[in-house]
């Protein structure tokens, strides 16, 4: 069964810093070629990508993070990581990590789907 588990949420004031983690090796100990993800959702907002890394190792980033967020996976595929720097208060959403086979980074970043693999979520609140 696959459990995608998100961690490292909080509250900071904006221009602070935070790293998310998700224990993905539920997923990745079962598939060979796959793209994993950071999503974030506002209150009255749709979901949207973040973040994507795949399997040919490319990234993929939304506009609004370019510069500032980082995605990245341990060797062992066992936890991938998203690093905000910079953030700002239109940063604060409930972001959530993704997976699903076959993807690339590219495409993956732009589609949100119930056939996702997607964890609980941890919520990132900046402050002005």
């Amino acid at each position: 069964q696959v459990q995608l588990l998100e961690s490292g949420g909080g509250s900071v004031q904006g221009g602070g810093s935070l790293r998310l983690s998700c224990v993905v090796s539920s997923f990745t100990n079962q598939h060979y070629t796959y793209a994993l993800g950071w999503f974030r959702q506002a209150p009255g907002k749709v979901r949207e990508g973040v973040a994507t890394w795949d399997t040919d190792g490319k990234t993929s980033y939304a506009i609004s993070v370019k510069g500032r967020f980082t995605i990245s996976i341990d060797n062992a595929k066992t936890t991938l990581y998203l690093q905000m720097n910079r953030l700002k208060p239109e940063d604060t959403a409930m972001y959530y990590c993704a997976a699903e086979v076959g993807r690339i980074a590219g495409s993956f970043i732009r589609g949100v789907s119930s056939d996702y693999y997607w964890g609980q979520g941890t919520q990132v609140t900046v402050s002005t």
